[in-house]
Formats: C-alpha cells, sequence, structure tokens
C-alpha cells in the first residue's frame, strides 16, 4: 500500500547567524541560537511534516575559538535539545538534531539525535568518520556503531559530514535495508550523496549548512532541492518501493504497468538499468506486485549474477 512521508530538510542560510560574538555572556548567546531555529522551524512547520532534519552541529557558532566553545557547550548543556524536544511533540513530527556532545566521561562526540513525536530520544548516531582535525583540534571522538533506527513510518540511518566517504559505514548500513538516510553535514558531497543513496536502495535527505539541501530517492536521482533564495524544502516521498533491475523484467514490468496502470508507479532514472516501483494504491503493496509478477529485486540478481560467474569461471 502506498505510504507516503512529509520530509523536510533545512539548512541555516535564511534563519542562524553563526557568526556570534565570544565575548558575548554565553547564555544570551544559547538564548539567540534558540530564537534562531524557533524562526527558521517556522519555514517549514505549517506544511506539517513528518520528518525534518537538520544540518551538521547546527547549534553551534563555527567562528569561536575552540576553548570559547566548549564553554558555550557547557552553558548550552541540553537546552537546544529540550527546545527541539518540545517542538516534536508540539507538531507531532520527528527531528533529526545534530550537534556536538558531551559524554560522562568528559569525551566529545558528533552526534545526531533523532526524537520522536513524543518528543523522546527514537536513537542517536555518532560521527564515526570525524576528520582529524575534529579529534585533533575539537575533542570529538569517532563512533562505531552504525544502527538504524526504527520509526513510525519505516527505518532510517544516519551519517554526518565526512562519513560520506567511507564504505565500512554504508557496508555497515545496508544489511539493515533503511528506508531513509538522514544525512547532517557542512559539506554537500556532490555525487558521492546520489552513489550512497542508490547503494543502500534508500531515500537520501541532506541537510547541508549554507549549501543546497537534497531529496534524492533510491535510484539515486534528486527529487527536490533547496535554491539559493530559500534554505529549506518539504516534499512528500512514497516508502512502498522496491528497486528492480531491467534485465529479465521487461516484460513483468510491462504486464503490471498494463493491468494495474496508475495504481503501480515506475521511475526510471536512464541509463542505470534499474528502475523504481511504487504502489501508489491502498488495494496492494508493491511486495504484492513483486510476487504476482515474479518481478526480481535488484540485490537478488546481482547476488545471482555473481554466483553464476562463481560457477563458471575460467580454470
Amino acid at each position: 500500500m502506498a505510504r507516503y512521508v512529509k520530509v523536510s530538510s533545512v539548512s541555516v542560510k535564511d534563519g542562524v547567524n553563526y557568526s556570534g560574538d565570544p565575548s558575548r555572556d554565553l547564555k544570551l548567546e544559547t538564548d539567540r541560537m534558540i530564537d534562531s531555529w524557533n524562526r527558521l522551524l517556522s519555514r517549514v512547520l505549517p506544511e506539517k511534516p513528518d520528518l525534518i532534519v537538520l544540518p551538521e552541529a547546527c547549534d553551534r557558532y563555527h567562528n569561536y575559538p575552540l576553548s570559547r566553545r566548549l564553554e558555550y557547550y557547557e552553558v548550552r548543556g541540553d537546552r537546544l535539545l529540550r527546545f527541539f524536544k518540545e517542538k516534536a511533540y508540539e507538531n507531532s513530527c520527528y527531528i533529526a538534531y545534530s550537534a556536538v556532545r558531551k559524554l560522562e566521561d568528559g569525551t566529545y562526540r558528533n552526534t545526531t539525535q533523532l526524537i520522536d513525536r513524543k518528543g523522546e530520544i527514537a536513537g542517536l548516531y555518532n560521527k564515526n568518520h570525524p576528520t582529524i582535525g575534529e579529534t585533533e583540534d575539537g575533542k570529538i571522538l569517532p563512533g562505531k556503531d552504525a544502527r538504524v533506527i526504527p520509526c513510525d513510518f519505516g527505518k532510517v540511518a544516519c551519517a554526518i559530514c565526512f562519513d560520506l566517504n567511507f564504505d565500512p559505514l554504508w557496508e555497515k548500513y545496508k544489511p539493515q535495508k533503511p528506508d531513509i538516510v538522514l544525512f547532517s553535514s557542512a559539506y554537500h558531497g556532490g555525487l558521492m550523496q546520489n552513489y550512497r543513496a542508490y547503494q543502500l536502495r534508500s531515500y537520501f535527505i541532506g541537510s547541508i549548512m549554507n549549501l543546497e539541501n537534497t531529496i534524492i530517492n533510491p535510484v539515486g536521482d534528486v527529487v527536490a532541492r533547496s535554491t539559493n533564495y530559500f534554505g529549506y524544502i518539504t516534499h512528500s516521498i512514497n516508502l512502498d518501493y522496491k528497486v528492480v533491475h531491467l534485465d529479465y523484467n521487461w516484460g513483468k514490468i510491462r504486464n503490471a504497468l498494463t493491468k494495474y496502470g496508475s495504481k503501480v508507479k515506475m521511475y526510471d532514472p536512464g541509463y542505470l538499468g534499474s528502475v523504481l516501483l511504487t504502489s501508489e494504491t491502498e488495494e496492494f503493496s508493491i511486495d504484492d506486485i513483486i510476487q504476482e509478477f515474479d518481478i526480481e529485486l535488484l540485490d537478488d540478481y546481482f547476488d545471482r549474477c555473481l554466483s553464476y560467474h562463481a560457477e563458471h569461471m575460467e580454470k
């Protein structure tokens, strides 16, 4: 059955001033950060999204020297977290809040905390691959776990900035089959965004500090993006989908589209050889279509190819 989720991605370009005054009272600077995010969230909350993704370290003043930044974290404490929890609860939505977090042992992590509709923490992810400078200069240690977080609309994976470049993280996520990747970042990543979406057969929501925000479908095409004028987007995505290769499926897909018309949708990005199939009805799921027409999924086909190659490899 069609499973539409409305997602928003918000950057800071028109709502938050990341240049703080290091000489100013840090409590007042924290107040100013909360006020800024209150204004920025007001851009997307009227559209009633199910999920809002925020950029990396979204509540940090980036011009602070390290010593002052650490003092700011102490004064800030969990005030921003409480603010976002209240917003999630009041608006019955999930919010992916990315920020530097101090642990009880005094070490730091660069973390995405996913807040649920009740204002509780649904799960968190510690950046697995911080830059060397983040650890040497910023005291931020790498995380080691990468578990999908279950939500009422599906499963999400989180990644932060430099993570985009390292295969070990994405290899951890692939067998968990997330529906959506939440990417909070200060770096765009270019084609790697599209590649990771396709690699995981997952939707990808990028929230990039002061740059373009993107929503990418599971065959690697951008389906929504922010502009130089507006640093936020809201878009509905259908999570009742499957990715299939065209090999051995051409006729089966045609038969499904002929029988069910607009109730089944095929999205072809071109040149890839793979397409996205979705159910657009409450009458049946895309799994029902896959079973009825014996359509082979992309990963099953690739696995079959590898087995076949191994059997026929030259001696």
